[in-house]
């Protein structure tokens, strides 16, 4: 069964359509990787499957997992088991990690008819997932974000994704800004959290983030559409060639 099915998306913001028919099946166990030039829409797809109010679906459809995703809240999205890691982690002063990671797993728990998790309970879940992403102790103790590096950011946003347990993780240019070590942390991190029941999206410009999370499948988006699929292949072809053969490609459809 495909875990992620969507057909003709077409959406936009403020009247201006920037998605114009979007096809994707993913499975569960896959990695897809898509890339395409800057405004070509990859973080609307993002947007859209999250629930970002922002943007507006004006046909097609997104099924996830069975589930008609385009007819639930942000917050049930997630709890059906789908993650977003932002491009910018925002901060979120006075409200420490463990606290807000403890709230949204037991709103998780809450929304599938679960008891909450002990105190006790969590706090060691929070120890195991720490070191999926080497997090420090003291992050996971400060207020979310707030005065952290890039690539604390980044690592952090991985250690909720380990604590959450999605069934689709999408990593929105999750590569930006880090530095060559904070890239392999949290790469490492993508690749411990895969099993054969999950699968992830990765939004990148660069082929440097697909050498540590090896995609099964490349897509190129290019005006709101995916004009190509292949191999990982593609994405090495992509370095070589850049962006301007795919456009003079899809311009002659």
């Amino acid at each position: 069964m495909e875990l992620l099915e969507v057909r003709n998306l077409h959406a936009g913001i403020e009247g201006k359509e920037i998605l114009r028919g979007v096809d994707l099946t993913i499975r569960p166990g896959e990695v897809h990787a898509i890339m395409g030039p800057n405004g070509s829409g990859k973080s609307t797809l993002s947007g859209v499957l999250a629930g970002d109010p922002r943007f507006t679906v004006t046909a097609g459809s997104a099924t996830f997992h069975g589930v008609d995703l385009l007819s639930l809240s942000p917050e049930d999205r997630s709890h059906e088991g789908l993650f977003l890691s932002f491009q910018y982690p925002v901060e979120i002063p006075g409200v420490t990690m463990v606290n807000f990671m403890r709230a949204a797993v037991n709103a998780k728990r809450k929304y599938l008819g679960q008891e909450p998790m002990s105190a006790a309970d969590f706090l060691k879940m929070m120890r195991q997932k720490r070191a999926v992403v080497e997090l420090d102790n003291k992050l996971a103790s400060r207020s979310v974000n707030e005065g952290f590096s890039g690539g604390e950011k980044k690592r952090n946003e991985i250690f909720q994704m380990a604590v959450l347990e999605p069934r689709l993780s999408i990593l929105d240019e999750t590569d930006s800004g880090l530095d060559i070590d904070a890239l392999r942390i949290v790469a490492g991190g993508v690749n411990k959290l895969k099993t054969e029941q999950n699968a992830t999206i990765v939004i990148t410009h660069y082929q440097r983030l697909l050498d540590y999370i090896k995609p099964d499948v490349v897509h190129i988006l290019y005006k709101g559409r995916i004009v190509h699929t292949g191999g990982p292949e593609l994405a090495l072809e992509l370095e070589e060639r850049g962006y301007d053969w795919i456009k003079q490609e899809a311009d002659k459809l």
